[in-house]
């Protein structure tokens, strides 16, 4: 990156005693803003490395479940370095929101936008919030999505209502998330990556000291089930729930419609 981007900190944050139950951990919004500002300048390298440059493939299949429609606005919240949010602006999105709580992903995501060659980047903005409590107007915007953000918050299920609040009746929701697969050698094969190989090099690209790509398997292990997702998706004002496994397993695709009601 340019020398016009702030230096980020590098300290330690996940220790053994708090990777024991990474959710419910009191001060988790506060570790998880200091891990990501951490990584954040390494963030997309290693996002395309360990997922074999399948990261933006699911991003594009999440766009496409989407279903933009020309005039439509999207929220992308925790958009991080914003490649979600790029994505969304190859569509005929009017507006395209970026939300996060991380100054120094936001900070990478404005940057890359207004450096890069993005389509129709003049339609892109990037605001810092808390999934928990968007600063948006109550039916307010077509779509909504997340992408490996949703087990980063500290309740689910409040930001799942509030991305049901500031949806329009109708409006969707697609929800980018880790999974554990079904398929028993694909597991164990993942377990095996995710949990062993990954952290280490992660961490040396990164130079990281703050245990993120140690939180990164502990927290899709702890994180609820998909059918509990999909349960708490139901209870939170969304209808047609569906999910779709991506690259046999290891990523789930949710979507929901906010329901009339």
């Amino acid at each position: 990156m340019t020398d016009t981007l702030k230096p980020t900190t590098n300290a330690p944050v996940w220790t053994d005693q708090s990777l024991r139950d990474p959710h419910g951990s009191s001060d988790k919004p506060e570790k998880v803003r200091a891990m990501f500002s951490a990584i954040a300048r390494s963030y997309d390298l290693n996002n395309r490395l360990h997922s074999f440059w399948q990261d933006q493939r699911w991003r594009r299949v999440a766009v496409a479940m989407a279903d933009v429609k020309p005039g439509e606005i999207v929220a992308d919240v925790a958009c991080g370095t914003g490649d979600l949010t790029e994505a969304f602006a190859r569509t005929d999105a009017a507006q395209i929101i970026g939300l996060d709580f991380t100054p120094a992903m936001l900070e990478l995501a404005e940057h890359k936008r207004q450096t890069r060659p993005i389509p129709a980047r003049e339609r892109i903005r990037y605001i810092e919030a808390d999934a928990m409590d968007l600063p948006l107007e109550s039916a307010s915007v077509d779509v909504v999505s997340i992408a490996f953000g949703i087990r980063n918050v500290a309740d689910p299920g409040k930001a799942l209502a509030e991305f049901a609040r500031v949806l329009k009746p109708g409006g969707r929701l697609v929800v980018l998330e880790f999974d554990r697969p079904k398929l028993a050698p694909v597991r164990w094969f993942n377990a095996f990556y995710a949990g062993w190989v990954m952290p280490r090099t992660a961490t040396w690209i990164s130079r990281d000291r703050s245990g993120a790509y140690r939180y990164l398997p502990r927290s899709v292990g702890a994180f609820m089930s998909r059918e509990s997702f999909s349960e708490l998706l139901s209870s939170s004002g969304f209808e047609h729930v569906r999910s779709r496994g991506l690259s046999l397993g290891i990523v789930r695709l949710y979507s929901g419609v906010r329901s009339a009601r």
